[in-house]
Protein backbone atom coordinates (compact mmCIF):
# COMPACT_ATOMS: atom_id res chain seq x y z
CA UNK A 1 0.00 0.00 0.00
CA UNK A 2 1.28 3.97 -0.60
CA UNK A 3 2.31 6.24 1.80
CA UNK A 4 -0.55 7.59 3.64
CA UNK A 5 0.71 11.13 4.09
CA UNK A 6 3.15 13.31 2.28
CA UNK A 7 5.97 15.29 3.88
CA UNK A 8 6.69 18.85 4.05
CA UNK A 9 9.37 20.73 2.28
CA UNK A 10 12.93 20.57 3.10
CA UNK A 11 13.00 24.32 4.13
CA UNK A 12 9.96 24.04 6.15
CA UNK A 13 11.07 20.87 7.80
CA UNK A 14 14.11 22.98 8.62
CA UNK A 15 11.99 26.12 9.87
CA UNK A 16 10.60 23.74 11.97
CA UNK A 17 13.56 21.89 13.42
CA UNK A 18 14.25 26.12 14.36
CA UNK A 19 11.27 26.30 16.25
CA UNK A 20 11.68 23.69 18.13
CA UNK A 21 15.41 24.40 19.55
CA UNK A 22 13.30 27.64 20.98
CA UNK A 23 10.31 25.90 22.52
CA UNK A 24 12.79 23.10 23.84
CA UNK A 25 14.71 25.44 25.38
CA UNK A 26 11.50 27.20 26.98
CA UNK A 27 9.88 23.93 27.55
CA UNK A 28 11.95 21.03 28.11
CA UNK A 29 10.34 17.73 26.67
CA UNK A 30 11.11 15.81 29.61
CA UNK A 31 8.33 17.65 31.36
CA UNK A 32 6.26 15.97 28.46
CA UNK A 33 7.49 12.72 28.14
CA UNK A 34 6.98 12.32 32.26
CA UNK A 35 3.22 11.82 31.69
CA UNK A 36 3.74 8.89 29.46
CA UNK A 37 5.13 7.08 32.66
CA UNK A 38 8.47 5.66 30.07
CA UNK A 39 10.15 3.47 32.06
CA UNK A 40 13.64 1.62 32.10
CA UNK A 41 13.93 -0.95 29.43
CA UNK A 42 10.73 -0.21 27.47
CA UNK A 43 10.36 0.34 23.69
CA UNK A 44 9.16 3.67 22.21
CA UNK A 45 8.10 4.85 19.11
CA UNK A 46 7.88 8.32 18.52
CA UNK A 47 5.96 8.44 15.62
CA UNK A 48 6.10 11.79 13.54
CA UNK A 49 9.78 12.39 15.29
CA UNK A 50 10.83 15.62 13.61
CA UNK A 51 14.16 16.48 14.02
CA UNK A 52 13.99 14.77 17.90
CA UNK A 53 13.04 17.20 20.45
CA UNK A 54 12.46 13.75 22.60
CA UNK A 55 15.10 10.97 21.34
CA UNK A 56 17.70 12.42 23.95
CA UNK A 57 15.42 12.41 26.46
CA UNK A 58 14.12 9.05 25.68
CA UNK A 59 17.22 7.62 25.61
CA UNK A 60 18.20 8.50 29.10
CA UNK A 61 14.17 6.97 30.26
CA UNK A 62 14.50 3.66 29.01
CA UNK A 63 17.93 3.03 29.66
CA UNK A 64 20.69 0.89 27.73
CA UNK A 65 17.81 -1.93 27.75
CA UNK A 66 15.32 -0.02 26.28
CA UNK A 67 14.76 0.71 22.59
CA UNK A 68 13.50 3.78 20.63
CA UNK A 69 12.28 3.68 17.36
CA UNK A 70 11.96 7.43 15.50
CA UNK A 71 10.04 7.48 12.48
CA UNK A 72 9.29 9.94 10.11
CA UNK A 73 7.75 10.61 6.07
CA UNK A 74 10.81 13.34 5.85
CA UNK A 75 14.48 11.95 5.04
CA UNK A 76 16.06 14.13 6.67
CA UNK A 77 14.30 13.52 10.06
CA UNK A 78 15.94 10.47 10.20
CA UNK A 79 19.27 12.19 9.19
CA UNK A 80 19.10 14.40 11.62
CA UNK A 81 18.07 11.70 14.72
CA UNK A 82 21.39 9.17 13.03
CA UNK A 83 23.53 12.11 13.30
CA UNK A 84 22.38 12.85 16.51
CA UNK A 85 22.62 9.10 17.96
CA UNK A 86 26.69 8.78 16.37
CA UNK A 87 27.35 11.86 18.00
CA UNK A 88 26.17 10.90 21.06
CA UNK A 89 26.92 7.50 21.47
CA UNK A 90 22.95 6.56 21.11
CA UNK A 91 23.12 2.72 20.20
CA UNK A 92 19.48 1.81 21.23
CA UNK A 93 17.83 3.89 18.66
CA UNK A 94 16.56 2.93 14.74
CA UNK A 95 15.02 5.58 12.57
CA UNK A 96 11.70 4.31 9.96
CA UNK A 97 11.35 6.70 7.07
CA UNK A 98 7.47 6.18 6.65
CA UNK A 99 3.82 8.00 6.64
CA UNK A 100 2.34 5.21 8.18
CA UNK A 101 4.12 1.85 8.15
CA UNK A 102 6.57 1.13 10.82
CA UNK A 103 7.62 -2.81 9.46
CA UNK A 104 7.76 -3.22 13.68
CA UNK A 105 6.25 -6.76 14.52
CA UNK A 106 2.97 -6.84 15.93
CA UNK A 107 2.31 -6.05 19.84
CA UNK A 108 5.92 -5.28 20.04
CA UNK A 109 5.63 -1.35 21.69
CA UNK A 110 5.33 -0.32 25.06
CA UNK A 111 4.65 3.38 24.53
CA UNK A 112 3.67 5.19 21.39
CA UNK A 113 4.32 9.01 21.15
CA UNK A 114 1.90 10.85 18.88
CA UNK A 115 2.66 14.19 19.34
CA UNK A 116 1.71 17.87 17.24
CA UNK A 117 1.28 15.48 13.65
CA UNK A 118 -2.52 14.15 14.23
CA UNK A 119 -3.50 17.38 12.87
CA UNK A 120 -1.74 17.21 9.66
CA UNK A 121 -2.32 13.16 9.08
CA UNK A 122 -4.05 12.37 5.65
CA UNK A 123 -5.15 9.22 6.57
CA UNK A 124 -5.45 9.50 10.74
CA UNK A 125 -7.58 5.90 11.03
CA UNK A 126 -4.75 4.48 9.13
CA UNK A 127 -1.97 5.67 11.52
CA UNK A 128 -4.29 4.68 14.44
CA UNK A 129 -4.52 0.89 13.17
CA UNK A 130 -0.33 0.79 12.63
CA UNK A 131 -0.32 2.40 15.88
CA UNK A 132 -3.16 -0.55 18.34
CA UNK A 133 -1.19 -3.10 15.69
CA UNK A 134 2.45 -2.49 17.05
CA UNK A 135 1.67 -1.63 20.55
CA UNK A 136 1.50 -4.27 23.34
CA UNK A 137 -1.50 -4.93 25.10
CA UNK A 138 -0.64 -3.02 28.14
CA UNK A 139 0.79 -0.77 26.08
CA UNK A 140 -0.12 3.12 26.06
CA UNK A 141 -0.65 5.56 23.24
CA UNK A 142 0.78 8.80 24.45
CA UNK A 143 -1.06 11.96 22.70
CA UNK A 144 -0.49 15.67 22.21
CA UNK A 145 -1.35 18.13 19.44
CA UNK A 146 -1.64 21.84 20.19
CA UNK A 147 -3.68 22.39 17.09
CA UNK A 148 -6.50 20.49 18.07
CA UNK A 149 -9.00 20.90 21.08
CA UNK A 150 -9.91 18.26 23.57
CA UNK A 151 -13.48 17.09 22.21
CA UNK A 152 -11.30 16.94 18.59
CA UNK A 153 -8.83 14.84 20.24
CA UNK A 154 -10.80 12.62 22.23
CA UNK A 155 -12.93 11.75 19.29
CA UNK A 156 -9.87 11.77 16.48
CA UNK A 157 -8.36 8.87 18.72
CA UNK A 158 -11.67 6.83 20.12
CA UNK A 159 -13.52 7.51 17.51
CA UNK A 160 -12.63 4.12 15.76
CA UNK A 161 -13.31 2.36 18.69
CA UNK A 162 -9.73 0.42 18.66
CA UNK A 163 -8.34 2.98 21.43
CA UNK A 164 -10.03 4.26 24.51
CA UNK A 165 -9.24 7.01 26.64
CA UNK A 166 -7.72 6.61 30.03
CA UNK A 167 -6.44 9.77 31.14
CA UNK A 168 -5.68 13.65 30.48
CA UNK A 169 -1.99 14.89 32.02
CA UNK A 170 -1.38 18.70 32.04
CA UNK A 171 0.33 17.91 28.38
CA UNK A 172 -0.85 14.90 27.51
CA UNK A 173 -3.57 12.51 26.78
CA UNK A 174 -3.49 8.99 27.57
CA UNK A 175 -5.24 5.85 25.69
CA UNK A 176 -4.91 2.30 25.68
CA UNK A 177 -6.35 -0.44 23.53
CA UNK A 178 -10.13 -0.95 23.71
CA UNK A 179 -9.68 -4.55 24.32
CA UNK A 180 -7.70 -4.91 27.11
CA UNK A 181 -8.17 -3.19 30.59
CA UNK A 182 -5.24 -1.27 32.06
CA UNK A 183 -4.39 -0.64 35.76
CA UNK A 184 -4.27 2.97 35.99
Amino acid sequence: MAEVNKPMSNIGFRLMKLIFKVRDFLAPRLDVLKEAEIQCGFSVLDFGCGPGSYVAPLVEMVGPSGRIYALDIHPIAAQEIERMAKSKGFENILTIESGCRTGLPDNSVDTVLLYDVFHNLVCPDEVLREIHRVLKDDGTLSFSDHHMKEEEVLTGVTGSGIFRFVRKGRKTYSFAKANYQTKF
